[in-house]
């Protein structure tokens, strides 16, 4: 039976890259994909590229106030 040496775990302060460091890239990434088909299908729909970007601009508005709690501006 083979043994597993241990591993240090390394502690919180001692991470080389904060969470949000680790994690922004690929929101953002997912972020364009997003944003891509979404226009994308709006266009296809009918509506302007102009149109379609100001209504998903409108609707990251909507969420981030959600997210802060708040529902009118």
């Amino acid at each position: 039976m083979s043994t597993v040496s241990a591993t240090p775990i390394t502690s919180p302060d001692e991470h080389v890259v904060t969470a949000r460091e680790a994690i922004e890239p690929l929101y953002e990434k997912l972020e364009l994909q997003m944003e891509s088909k979404v226009l994308a299908a709006a266009v296809e729909a009918g509506w302007s590229p102009d149109e379609a970007t100001k209504a998903l601009a409108a609707l990251r508005l909507q969420d981030a106030l959600a997210t802060l709690g708040r529902t009118h501006l």
